[in-house]
């Protein structure tokens, strides 16, 4: 597989994450740990499906307890840090915070062998965050600058939980993305266990809203981190970074089209830029298939 091909790949998974925000919340009033273990079986259970049919699979499983520890802290890490940061400060400013991923992707992957940080990868993922700032705020001035509090830090946190999740799993590149299954069956495990704690269980009132949980396990919480997972361990990690911009942006879209959320002049800039982000960023990937 090329390396065009499998940034190409990992791009899917931005495009499945931009319909996780218009599924969640058609799913009703399920508790976001509920939510969490519900989808991230199904996701894993997808994975699983496949075994049957490759019993080679279950061989080549890691015996390397880093692996684990990385994939299950990245998945659950993240969404245990994101919904406890919700609940502290205002989800619109700590989603803006967590969406400093793709700039630390870009900047931690410099570190790693055979890959090199350009001017057009810095570029890029600064005007693509200025595009996701756009959106996410919708132009308007945030509290966190006047009073930066625990919320927000976990939503800081949640940057680097992700971004050092992907790039470290470039490390593990042998690795079948097989073994992402076994992280959703064990993040949704987890996540079942802090509903037990810490939520009251709302079971989904209406048959779409059980389609709404269905849908992000097998797309946005269960397809995504496989392709995601090939995509970073095998494709442009820097270019993959830049355009993941691209989710919060079409994230909106999906919201306003859906009739989720109103249409904003910030939406218009917001992809102009971050469009002009990814071109410059991804430029040497995208010329070179040109000429």
């Amino acid at each position: 597989m090329s390396r065009t091909t499998a940034t190409l790949i990992g791009f899917t998974a931005v495009l499945m994450w931009a319909v996780l925000a218009a599924l969640t919340a058609a799913a009703g009033r399920v508790p976001p740990f509920q939510l969490a273990a519900m989808t991230f079986l199904i996701g894993g259970l997808i994975g699983l499906a496949t075994w049957p049919f490759r019993p080679h699979v279950l061989k080549q499983m890691p015996g390397d307890w880093r692996v684990w520890a990385l994939g299950v802290g990245g998945l659950f890490g993240y969404h245990f840090v994101y919904f406890t940061a919700i609940r502290s400060a205002p989800p619109v400013e700590v989603s803006l915070l967590a969406y400093l991923w793709p700039l630390f992707l870009v900047a931690f992957s410099a570190l790693l062998p055979g890959e090199r940080l350009k001017w057009n990868h810095i570029i890029g993922v600064v005007i693509g965050l200025l595009g996701a700032v756009l959106v996410i705020s919708r132009g308007q001035s945030l509290a966190f600058i006047r009073g930066f509090g625990l919320g927000h830090a976990l939503g800081f946190a949640c940057a680097i939980i992700w971004a050092s999740y992907s790039v470290l799993s470039r490390r593990f590149g042998q690795v079948s993305s097989d073994v992402v299954a076994g992280f959703c069956l064990i993040t949704s495990a987890l996540a079942l266990l802090c509903h037990l704690l810490f939520e009251t269980t709302v079971w989904p009132a209406t048959m779409g809203q059980w389609l709404a949980i269905l849908g992000p396990g097998l797309l946005p919480v269960g397809a995504a981190f496989y392709t995601w997972d090939l995509g970073v361990k095998r494709g442009d990690i820097m270019a993959l970074g830049a355009s993941s911009y691209a989710s919060p942006l079409l994230s909106t879209l999906v919201l306003i089209v859906s009739g989720l959320a109103p249409f904003h002049w910030s939406v218009i800039a917001a992809c102009l830029l971050i469009t002009i982000g990814a071109v410059i960023a991804a430029k040497d990937m995208l010329f070179r298939r040109l000429r």
